[in-house]
């Protein structure tokens, strides 16, 4: 990472890991010199310990550095299991994130020599902000409340957080370097400036980096109403609703007026809607309101995407577990031992899903305003889990009950989620429809996947 102080370097190495390692199976770890150097020197270190002029703060922000890099590249080259995860397709090595300023040609030139040699690929990614009240936000948000100003009045620290990002202003140069592969994303992804930047994951990383931003907006999951086949426990099809079914599509219509189109101060704001292309997720957001706001914003226009289907259970689907389990009972069994990798004999496993999943991931990360989706338990766990921070290996464990509305709100620096579970309904439906599957529980209750 390179940049000056508080313009979102850690928090874009955060979700990077959580993209990296969610949608293509990498092992991500961040090394950031900050930590090091609490461990190192303490807490808290006054704004001269940051100064190009103090030769005592220099060596020892160099000691950071070394101890990072080393801890760095004996991850990179560790032993990690590697033969299993390539028996599944899903391991797409290991990647370190040296998480600093890194802000002069001579401490990039350090890190670019210390790789030299080793089998590596070296991207450098710039974070630039010169929108002042962004810099201000974000000292406010993520920096005054951190280790470094632990019992330290906020005022004090946003005032001491100024003179750091002061000392490395006097030292820092912005990434011109032709020689090396770089990434540098101004204003939030504003514009985007890259250079030497070639192959499938680097590309899809500077997709995902121009999509992220600051604007932190709330989430909302809710499963389709019950379906026919919920009801009969059968998996798949695309059915209708039942009666009680019906019932949570009036509720989460009225819940989408009063909770979702209007913000905290009670005033309306701009949102959007998503379902699956199938029967039941379009039935369930038939009466959720679209009015138009004032600035001609048509709230809640629904978008259909094939995305966000069920997982497809191929020659099972339209049975029940106990059919599956009596006329395929190999299959029943390696769907147990690996509900994860597992796929139906001409079907769709939860990976696949995953990667059908990223390119709508990039699209929710862009915007700016609360998304209401509604779709299928195997599809909504996955999405629950990327942005809970839930590995995928447990997402097919997750609960994501019937009639029940997720609200998902990420906390003032963005690196973490606030969650509340709203049940609309109570008392119409088993609110653990589906959740006992017999590859969890061994107990076979109405599923859908």
């Amino acid at each position: 990472m390179v940049g000056l102080p508080a313009r979102g370097k850690s928090y874009m190495a955060s979700k990077l890991t959580g993209y990296l390692s969610f949608f293509h199976g990498a092992v991500v770890r961040i090394f950031n010199l900050g930590e090091y150097r609490r461990r190192l020197y303490g807490p808290h270190a006054p704004d001269s310990f940051f100064s190009p002029d103090n030769p005592e703060g220099v060596a020892k922000r160099a000691e950071c550095a070394r101890m990072a890099m080393k801890d760095m590249i004996d991850f990179l080259f560790q032993e990690s299991g590697v033969e299993g995860l390539q028996m599944k397709n899903v391991h797409s090595g290991r990647i370190g994130i040296f998480d600093a300023t890194n802000s002069t040609r001579e401490r990039r030139r350090w890190i670019r020599d210390q790789l030299v040699g080793l089998p590596v690929k070296l991207i450098f990614i710039e974070s630039c902000c010169d929108d002042k009240l962004t810099v201000k936000n974000n000292i406010w948000t993520s920096k005054v409340n951190n280790q470094d100003y632990k019992n330290v009045e906020e005022q004090a620290a946003y005032s001491d957080f100024r003179k750091r990002i002061a000392q490395y202003e006097k030292m820092y140069a912005s990434l011109d370097e032709s020689e090396y592969a770089w990434i540098k994303l101004i204003n939030s992804g504003q514009r985007v400036v890259i250079n030497n930047i070639h192959g499938f994951l680097p590309g899809r990383i500077v997709q995902f980096l121009s999509n992220i931003h600051a604007t932190h907006k709330p989430l909302y999951l809710s499963r389709h109403g019950q379906s026919e086949y919920n009801l009969s426990g059968k998996i798949g099809g695309d059915s209708g609703l039942t009666a009680a079914g019906a019932k949570y599509a009036e509720a989460l219509g009225r819940f989408a007026a009063d909770h979702i189109q209007v913000g905290p101060d009670g005033k309306p704001r701009r949102t959007r809607l998503w379902t699956s292309s199938m029967r039941r997720t379009i039935d369930t957001v038939a009466r959720v309101p679209h009015p138009k706001l004032a600035d001609g914003w048509m709230q809640m226009s629904h978008r259909v995407y094939r995305q966000l289907d069920e997982l497809y259970a191929g020659i099972c689907d339209g049975m029940t577990y106990e059919e599956i389990e009596e006329t395929y009972p190999e299959e029943f069994q390696h769907r147990k031992e690996d509900k994860l990798a597992y796929r139906y004999p001409r079907g769709e496993s939860y990976l696949d899903i995953v990667s059908r999943l990223e390119p709508l991931v990039h699209e929710m990360e862009s915007y700016r305003q609360p998304l209401l989706i509604v779709g299928h338990q195997a599809v909504l766990r996955l999405v629950y889990a990327y942005f809970a921070g839930v590995s995928r290996e447990e997402a097919p464990r997750l609960s994501i009950p019937l009639n029940t509305v997720i609200e998902l709100t990420p906390n003032a620096a963005g690196d973490k989620y606030f969650e509340k579970r709203t049940v609309l309904e109570p008392g119409t439906v088993s609110l653990s429809d589906g959740q006992q599957d017999p590859a969890l529980a061994g107990k076979h209750d109405p599923p859908s996947h």
